[in-house]
């Protein structure tokens, strides 16, 4: 079991850069936190961006390529994402999942764990 905190969201205007960042209550090989998604209202959890334990991968989507930045503090037992030129529609619920093992993957069902998200509001 791990618990995944995120912190960082809040509320600023298109352009504006923020700093998410994800930490993880344990450092086991099955608990690396590698996932950011997002959820806006009505819509389907999507995946945004994701890096390796050993952060030689990183995996974006394609509407935030360019923009948003996965890195990693192991040491710390922390991920970050690095949003820069935001956009209204980014604006949603982020969460950061862990239990894919070593790698970042888009699809929801391979993550066992999910931090409660954190509220990012872009505004015009």
């Amino acid at each position: 079991q791990v618990q995944l905190v995120e912190s960082g969201g809040g509320l600023v205007q298109a352009g504006d850069s923020l700093r998410l960042s994800c930490a993880a209550s344990r450092r086991t090989p099955g608990t690396y936190p590698t996932g950011w998604f997002r959820q806006a209202p009505g819509k389907e959890r999507e995946f945004v961006a994701g890096i390796s334990w050993g952060g030689d991968t990183t995996r974006y989507a394609d509407s935030v390529k360019g923009r948003f930045t996965s890195s990693r503090d192991n040491a710390k037992n922390t991920m970050y994402l690095q949003m820069n030129s935001l956009k209204p529609e980014d604006t949603a619920v982020y969460y950061c999942a862990a239990g894919s093992l070593l790698n970042a993957y888009e699809e929801p069902y391979r993550y066992i764990y999910w931090g409660q998200g954190t509220q990012v509001t872009v505004s015009l």
